[in-house]
This record gives C-alpha cells, structure tokens and sequence, in this order.
C-alpha cells in the first residue's frame, strides 16, 4: 500500500517517514513540502493514501484535500497536524482519521489499518466525499455513512425519523440506527420535503410512516408512526403535522 507524506516542515516528514518504514505492508511513494509538490507528483504517480498536514504555506490541507475529493479515485487521506483545532473542519470533507503531533507510532499504526480496510470500499468513500464537496443537484436518495474501518450506503427510503444528536444525526431504521455526521438542518437541505418532515426542531419524519397524533397537554404533542415508534411534536410544528396527515401519502 501506497503512502505519499505532504507536509511543509523536514523534521515532520522525518518523523513520518520513520515510523511509516517500521510499519509492515505501507511504501512511501513521495514526500511533499507542499500542496503543488504533492500535486504534481500526483499527475505521474498514484497514492493509496495522502498523510497530510493542515497549515501549510500558501495553499492549506483542508483546501487540498476538497480538491483531491474530486478525482476519479482520490486517496484516502489522513490529516497530521500540530493544531487540534481543525479536527471538525477535517471530518467535513471526510477525512479518515485526524491525528495530533507528536505523532505516536501506536494512534497511526491505528489509522493505517483503518485505512487497509477501507481500502477494499474505495467506491463508497469516493461517494462519500463527493457527496459532501460537490452535492449533486436534486434530493439525495441514499447517503454513504462512515464508521471506524467501513462505509454503509443508507438508502434513505428505508429511514422512518432522524434525530439530531450535537453534530450527529441518528438515521432510524426498523432493524438499525446508524449515526451519520451532519447537522440535522445541514441535512435537511438535501432532503424531499414531500417525504421527510420536520416535527420538532431536533426531529425529522418520513411522511408516509406517519399514522396518529394526539394533544398530551396544552402546548405538547405526540406523534406516532406505523411501526409503533412515538415521538414528540412542538407545538411550533404540531399545525404541519395534523396538515400532512389529513392528506394522501405520496409515494417513496
């Protein structure tokens, strides 16, 4: 497996390269001080995976790796960075792992064996990371969910409500709930309103699975679906939900 280093300052491509070459089964392709380096060197040769630093001179990790995210078959990519501040910012566009130097030879011999695996679903990270940089106009039909060493690909037609958990979502499904990373209004946006509605501000509902509301007291509401499942409405969203139910379902 193929492993190209690209990071502005010597002493942490030293540092990489030493502990990468007491790994078994990873070369190191290249080191690059910079992200024109790296790229150059991309146009002639190939990477299994990019080690990439944040900061750099001129052109920063984040910008490269959104740009890498657009190949026919980008590379997975690991950020290495001194600054702990850009881990969210590095999930964002889908980077595998996020690791803070000094780097200990045992959290990126962790990284690197993710990657292995990940290697073998290359196709839904590539998904992956184009669904985030460049969304393809139109509603998403399915999402690609990341988890430690796999990519599930989620069709939504199958999710009953997704639940905002802090800068996760749930996605309700009747044998499973996965937990994709994204905002529940930053989700929202890619979502058929005629299918998912909004029934509290932390939850949305696919329309079709509704089946009976009910006023528990002043201001408070209930909803349930046809699985059994019960919900809460707000009151700020209780009007909508009695409207779509005294309406025929649209199909999936």
């Amino acid at each position: 497996m193929k492993a190209l280093i690209v990071d502005d300052e010597a002493h942490a491509r030293t540092n990489l390269r030493f502990a990468l070459e007491a790994l078994p089964g990873w070369e190191i392709v290249a080191e690059c001080a910079s992200a024109s380096a790296a790229r150059a060197f991309l146009e002639t040769g190939g990477a299994d995976i990019v080690l990439l630093d944040v900061q750099m001179p001129v052109e920063s990790g984040l910008d490269f790796a959104l740009e890498l995210s657009r190949r026919e078959l980008p590379p997975l990519i690991v950020f290495v960075t001194a600054h702990r501040g850009h881990a969210l910012e590095a999930f964002d566009v889908h980077a595998l792992d996020y690791i803070v130097k000094p780097v200990d030879e045992r959290r990126l011999q962790q990284a690197l064996e993710r990657a292995a695996k990940l290697l073998d679903q290359r196709a839904a990270y590539t998904q992956a990371l184009r669904g985030f940089v460049d969304p393809r106009p139109g509603y998403w039909t399915e999402l690609a969910v990341r988890s430690v060493g796999r990519i599930d690909r989620v069709n939504l037609s199958e999710v009953l409500w997704i639940e905002s958990a802090g800068n996760y979502v749930e996605l309700h499904l009747p044998q499973r709930t996965f937990l994709h990373r994204s905002t529940l209004t930053e989700l929202e946006r890619y979502l058929d309103p005629a299918q998912f509605l909004r029934i509290h501000r932390r939850i949305l509902v696919r329309s079709s699975e509704m089946l009976a509301v009910r006023q528990l007291q002043e201001g408070s509401h209930e909803l349930t679906l046809a699985g059994g499942a019960q919900l809460p409405v707000s009151e700020r969203y209780a009007a909508a939900v009695k409207d779509r139910l005294a309406r025929p379902t649209l199909p999936s």
